[in-house]
């Protein structure tokens, strides 16, 4: 998923039953307001909505997760962080965007999946730190959205078909995963070179060298 899409889920998003994440909506900052600053639209294209199939390790992982946060929320109580969400319209009146708001009158909360201990919801922010520690600390120097590229280059090694990782990725063109996801690593390059060798006759190559 891109880092948008990721950080924009809510638990309704996330059918742990059927194991599906649907992915429909992406989340961006705009200039620091007094209700804050964290917007909700579409997709980066009309093809990025789809829905992906949650894995064994994945749904374990979120089950244990809201576990926890349900925990937070009842430690916290009162002073657990709360967020509805306000249409935008613009001067014509269409809906454009949502805008979200923390809010303490219960009125149709939303539960955003990754926010802190009290419930505070940064937005893409809440990767800022983790990835400091990555750069600094561990020397690696990658983003949050890489993994998209390591996602695709791994499963295509593993025998995946290219025409599914892209659906999964949210590309509408098959090239785009291929020209900007695929990664060529120098051991697979030299497959190549080896997998060609395996099927060709080297002894009768070699009486004419």
């Amino acid at each position: 998923m891109r880092t948008g899409e990721v950080f924009a889920l809510t638990w309704d998003d996330i059918d742990l039953d059927n194991r599906i994440i649907k992915i429909n909506k992406t989340v961006y900052a705009k200039d620091k307001e007094n209700k804050g600053r964290w917007y909700l639209g579409t997709t980066k294209t009309a093809g990025s909505c789809r829905e992906v199939y949650i894995c064994d390790t994945l749904h374990s992982m979120l089950c244990d997760y809201k576990k926890l946060q349900n925990k937070y929320r009842k430690e916290y109580g009162k002073k657990y962080k709360r967020y509805i969400i306000e249409e935008m319209r613009n001067k014509y009146g269409k809906l454009v965007e949502y805008k979200i708001i923390q809010s303490n009158v219960k009125r149709n909360y939303i539960e955003m999946v990754f926010t802190r201990k009290d419930g505070t919801y940064s937005g893409t922010d809440i990767i800022k730190y983790p990835f400091k520690i990555i750069h600094h600390e561990l020397g690696i120097n990658c983003r949050f959205y890489d993994l998209r590229g390591s996602f695709a280059t791994i499963s295509l090694r593993n025998g995946c078909n290219i025409k599914d990782i892209a659906e999964v990725l949210g590309h509408k063109r098959i090239e785009t995963t291929e020209n900007y996801y695929i990664i060529s690593a120098e051991d697979n390059l030299k497959k190549v070179s080896e997998s060609f060798e395996k099927e060709i006759d080297t002894k009768i190559i070699s009486k004419y060298l």
